[in-house]
């Protein structure tokens, strides 16, 4: 197959613009001009002239939860992180009389000034009477909390004398009563009680699938990593890709600990990923947790959060928050990882267990050398000191979720964390001045409903919201250049994710992962990227997404 006609953005910097390129057996085999490309057309060769618009490597997504977005958008009740409690609970009113007694009306997501809100008995009364006898579970905009109704509370089998689980807490009143809020851990036990619930679960599973790598394509993306890879998703992964019916690669993160869904986790997954490779899924990395999120300040910083006036914690004012893992319990899980030869990807969203991270990686560089790979993912607060730590390490900023400008996330975020936190918030100009390799992901579906990479190109160079209710920039110095922007979705997620050699460029020897776009992202004002649609997506040479048609 030629593409011709093109503007081809390559991502290569040995040429990085062409006209035109040739395909075959899924393989790119030629870039350049269309003469030089067309010289190499046979008789059983196919051309597709795209009339001048703009083509580009297949977008490299280092950041979602495949199976549980697909999950989201195949079955379950959207939700916007926008809406109100009146909306959610008319929405929640309504899927609950489309479906039995006994099904669970599953959603998301809620955003975080719902959440708070949520904690009385009175809100319980709300989705109680919402759910008309139905067992609900609501999922909030980051994934670690969940707002539930009494009867998913039975179903789970939690009352008010159960205590909290370990990293998590079941919401209660002053008189310890349950509220319905499930905190970090203890929305693991909520998941399950879904999950348990559900008839044919492996069907389901598939359809979800299908469905996010479907979406996936749609937005221009054809590579991802998931961060939470349990071993029935990887499952599901290879049955496709081995069916050749998997339009994506999937590099699977295994979790040590139990946190988003409930089943096998640790050595004992670790162990079954050779086993659960394929061409197109590579389950080479290890997954784990350090702390929360700040929003409910359960993020571990080196500094106290503001004083809350509501709080009537004598820790108020002096609370920094905790990490999950011990200094020795990480490095251990390290050695577990790089014993395997896996990688290892970390949950950190504060400086302080950034630290933490950085510190373990210090020592894990002189015990193995350059060669694990480590992410901190959601580099949203690194104190000045740490910044060149990442490039003197080799560790990945993890740049994700879409959150470097402002949203009602941003400024909850910001009622919590000192300011002058707050104004170094997301240093990615930073981190990649530095040398640190910079690679975006959207967490989708934590934080957006869909993950639109051009929402993240434009706004990692604006630092503003396209949305006019949102005005302002969010510490604007930090902003990065076009080209940066593009790379931290193509090229730098590809390295990091170990397919630098597959996926993220247009050059001899590549999979053939190719977006058309409807404009040129160069020549419009960069904040009309975020309305950018994809024409047409190529996976390995065949054509998974047309908008065109």
């Amino acid at each position: 197959m030629i593409v011709r006609g093109a503007v081809v953005y390559t991502l290569d910097h040995r040429r990085p613009w062409a006209n035109a390129l040739a395909v075959r057996d899924g393989r790119i085999v030629a870039v350049g001009d269309d003469a030089d490309v067309e010289a190499l057309a046979g008789a059983g060769t196919t051309s597709v002239d795209v009339g001048g618009a703009m083509v580009m490597p297949g977008l490299v997504d280092v950041h979602t939860h495949v199976g549980f977005a697909g999950q989201q958008a195949a079955w379950e009740l959207a939700l916007s992180p926008m809406a109100g409690p009146e909306e959610i609970l008319a929405a929640v009113a309504a899927r609950a009389q489309e479906v039995g007694p006994d099904e669970w009306v599953v959603g998301g997501v809620v955003g975080g000034h719902v959440l708070e809100a949520a904690g009385t008995a009175e809100m319980l009364a709300a989705i109680d009477a919402a759910g008309h006898g139905r067992p609900v579970l609501l999922r909030e905009a980051s994934l670690h909390h969940r707002w539930v109704n009494s009867r998913a509370l039975v179903i789970m089998g939690v009352d008010d004398s159960t205590p909290d689980p370990k990293d998590g807490r079941y919401g209660r009143d002053v008189d310890g009563r349950l509220v319905g809020l499930l905190f970090e851990h203890a929305s693991t036990v909520g998941e399950l009680a879904v999950r348990r619930s559900t008839a044919d679960v492996h069907a389901r599973d598939l359809r979800s699938a299908r469905t996010a790598v479907s979406i996936l394509n749609a937005c221009g993306v054809t590579a991802t990593q998931d961060a939470a890879t349990m071993g029935w998703w990887l499952d599901v992964f290879t049955e496709l890709d081995n069916a050749d019916e998997l339009d994506a690669w999937i590099v699977g993160s295994m979790p040590a600990r139990e946190f988003i869904e409930s089943g096998p986790v640790g050595p004992e997954l670790f162990d079954s990923a050779d086993s659960r490779r394929s061409v197109h899924v590579r389950p080479n990395f290890v997954k784990a947790v350090l702390d929360g999120v700040p929003m409910t300040r359960t993020s571990k910083f080196l500094e106290p959060y503001k004083p809350d006036p509501q709080r009537t914690c004598a820790c108020a004012g002096t609370f920094s928050g905790e990490s999950w893992f011990t200094d020795e319990d990480l490095l251990d899980l390290m050695e577990q990882a790089v014993g395997r030869g896996l990688h290892v990807k970390l949950h950190a969203t504060a400086d302080g267990t950034v630290r933490q991270v950085l510190d373990a990686v210090e020592i894990m560089r002189v015990r193995h050398g350059g060669a694990p790979v480590f992410h901190i993912a959601h580099t949203e607060f690194v104190h000045p000191d740490d910044v060149a730590r990442f490039a003197e390490l080799g560790v990945v900023a993890d740049a994700s979720p879409v959150l470097w400008f402002p949203s009602p996330m941003t400024e909850i975020i910001g009622q919590q964390v000192p300011d002058h936190v707050m104004d170094r918030m997301w240093p990615l100009r930073e981190l990649t001045e530095s040398g640190a390799l910079l690679a975006a992901g959207s967490d989708w579906p934590a934080a957006m409903p869909m993950p639109n990479p051009w929402l993240s190109i434009e706004t990692m160079v604006t630092r503003r919201s396209p949305d006019p209710g949102f005005p302002g920039a969010l510490n604007p110095d930090q902003a990065l250049d076009l080209a940066t922007a593009v790379e931290a979705h193509t090229a730098n997620p590809a390295r990091a994710m170990g397919l630098g050699e597959e996926v993220g460029r247009l050059a001899v020897g590549l999979s053939a992962d190719f977006i058309v776009l409807d404009r040129n992202l160069f020549e419009i004002p960069v904040q009309d990227i975020h309305d950018t649609r994809v024409l047409q997506t190529w996976f390995a040479g065949r054509l998974v997404h047309d908008s065109t048609t």
